[in-house]
């Protein structure tokens, strides 16, 4: 199959890795210094590039800002059976895009990133295929996910966001308070060191994908029950409540071992 990667960032290059070998791949990224790490695949800076190429599935791995307006900027380029895909962490937008533009689609979620997973060893972590879209563009990506060892779940597009308004947001804002009131430790102990480690991390990401995923239509009613869940535990220490405290720590040990 010709396939299209949009974008050599760290997930455009996993693909690109991932695909090259049992595809004919090319990547189209407007900064040649993102692709000198890349092989086996055709290198386009332009899009006047992409029409000759005439790929049979695009996987638009832009940032999530862009992820849109570079897909309106190539699909005049497309031939009309090429199948568009994407791996956004947030789909508010896309279902309605992908209707409006008329293209078999397929979208998905690998729910894992360069960040902190093992590419190498990816048994352990998970992928999203939206369960609307391409029959064929659904089978392609779940034979990939499956070969690369990952559980696989198939969500709607409204289910997939609710899914990481939980999965995301919940850790994000917990690492972002973190951050916020840490101060500088000369002899930190493991634990601090642990979260440090996953602040670093989270905040390496683009500002942007943060932002989405904070802005997920659905994380308000997830944060605010960071801010209950605060405000109990905060009368707890007020109280010096040894009992409260007990039954608190009980009901939170239940949470972690399900």
């Amino acid at each position: 199959m010709k396939i299209l990667i949009l974008g050599a960032g760290k997930m455009g290059s996993f693909f690109i890795d991932l695909l090259s070998f049992d595809h004919e791949v090319a990547v189209l990224e407007r900064d040649p210094h993102r692709m000198r790490f890349t092989y086996n695949c055709q290198r386009f800076t332009t899009t006047d590039e992409v029409k000759a190429f005439a790929p049979e599935l695009v996987v638009n791995a832009v940032t999530l800002k862009y992820t849109i307006p570079v897909f309106r900027e190539i699909i005049p380029l497309l031939p009309h059976d090429c199948i568009l895909s994407d791996i956004a962490s947030v789909k508010t937008g896309l279902k309605e895009f992908y209707d409006e533009v008329g293209f078999r689609y397929v979208s998905s979620h690998p729910m894992f990133g360069p960040t902190f997973a093992n590419l190498n060893q990816l048994h352990e972590e998970n992928a999203i295929i939206i369960s609307e879209g391409d029959f064929v563009g659904r089978l392609f990506f779940r034979d990939l996910y499956q070969r690369l060892g990952l559980n696989i779940y198939e969500y709607t597009f409204d289910e997939h966001d609710r899914t990481v308004a939980y999965s995301l947001s919940i850790p994000f804002v917990s690492t972002f308070v973190f951050a916020a009131v840490m101060k500088h430790q000369d002899a930190p102990g493991t634990t601090f060191k642990r979260h440090m480690g996953i602040a670093r991390g989270v905040l390496s990401e683009d500002d942007y994908l943060l932002q989405e995923i904070l802005f997920n239509p659905y994380t308000h009613d997830q944060v605010a029950q960071i801010r209950t869940e605060l405000k109990e535990l905060l009368d707890i220490i007020d109280r010096r409540d040894a009992d409260a405290m007990r039954d608190y720590l009980t009901k939170i040990r239940a949470n972690v071992r399900r």
